[in-house]
């Protein structure tokens, strides 16, 4: 099993693009053959890179390309900034997306704070009332919170 490197925060930005420098190090992770299994389930398929590539317009076989072609995170924004025609508004309705992910109102909000229970408790993290949503939780879970 490859040693756990924690990719950075969801919540890291490059040039108004949240999730963006977390998604970049978990591919180059997948690529040294260093991606530990227990982000491997979610990856580029799944979870907030799914939602990520979805919001890019981007299919997750051609990002990881264009990552693996790259040496810096300013290159790959590089790319991004010509390649991606996302408006500001559909940009601003993903980042707010994932930052209240786990809030949302009705049922679809209450299997999503069910599940991030479950996570929590599962995690050991059951009494932090601060964890509200699933990018809370993964920054307490990496130690960052």
């Amino acid at each position: 099993m490859a040693e756990l490197i924690y990719p950075r925060s969801p919540r890291e930005v490059i040039d108004g693009w949240i999730y963006l420098p977390r998604f970049i190090d978990k591919i180059r992770l997948h690529l040294a053959g260093k991606l530990h299994a227990d982000y491997q389930g979610n990856f580029a398929h799944r979870g907030f890179d799914s939602k990520w590539l979805a919001a890019a317009g981007l299919k997750a076989e051609d990002f990881i390309a264009v990552v693996q072609g790259t040496v810096t995170d300013g290159q790959v924004f590089d790319w991004v900034r010509v390649n991606v025609r996302t408006t500001p508004a559909e940009k601003g309705a993903f980042q707010q997306a994932l930052l209240g992910h786990g809030t949302e109102p009705g049922p679809e909000g209450d299997a999503l704070r069910e599940r991030l229970k479950q996570r929590k408790e599962s995690a050991g993290l059951a009494h932090r009332v601060d964890i509200r949503t699933f990018v809370d939780f993964i920054d307490a879970d990496e130690k960052r919170l």
